[in-house]
């Protein structure tokens, strides 16, 4: 099996057990080392019953070059560890009964492993932070609020178009 149908298999598995337990995700959770990764934070509710007004990602160490997607309605922060996303009016918000996606692209590291994403979801009253890393050994699933996780798998080792 080729990388890339590896990758698509291992994505398609990774997701039926991502959202069991994780309210923000990564839509796609694997990626080759060295590759230009399009990373969407899927955000599916608010907090209790509250509407989502800024969405804070961290970006991984090694990670370089990311850039996000602007968003009708919202405005970008852009540090070089974080990105936020911060609705303009109460009307831009992300009303807890709808979903949306917050989109970064970056290059990924040279190294395979599993990078994560603390993500932090600010909401018009409340928040939730999606940081919780799971230590060596641990299943995830037993985290409360945990930050979503990519799976970096060896490159393909041709090369390719870098940026």
């Amino acid at each position: 099996m080729n990388l890339r149908a590896t990758c698509a298999l291992l994505a398609g598995t990774a997701g039926l057990f991502g959202h069991a337990r994780a309210h923000v995700v990564l839509e796609y959770q694997v990626a080759p080392a060295g590759s230009s990764y399009k990373a969407t934070f899927k955000v599916g509710h608010g907090c209790d019953k509250s509407p989502t007004r800024q969405v804070s990602v961290d970006i991984p160490a090694g990670v370089k070059n990311a850039k996000p997607m602007p968003k009708p309605g919202w405005t970008l922060e852009v540090q070089p560890a974080r990105i936020t996303w911060t609705a303009r009016t109460a009307a831009d918000m992300l009303p807890d009964a709808h979903y949306d996606e917050f989109v970064l692209v970056a290059r990924m590291p040279e190294q395979p492993g599993t990078l994560h994403w603390p993500v932090r979801q600010v909401c018009e009253t409340g928040r939730y932070d999606w940081v919780e890393i799971p230590r060596a050994g641990q299943n995830p699933a037993e985290l409360k609020s945990p930050a979503p996780a990519l799976e970096i798998l060896p490159g393909s080792g041709a090369g390719g178009h870098k940026h």
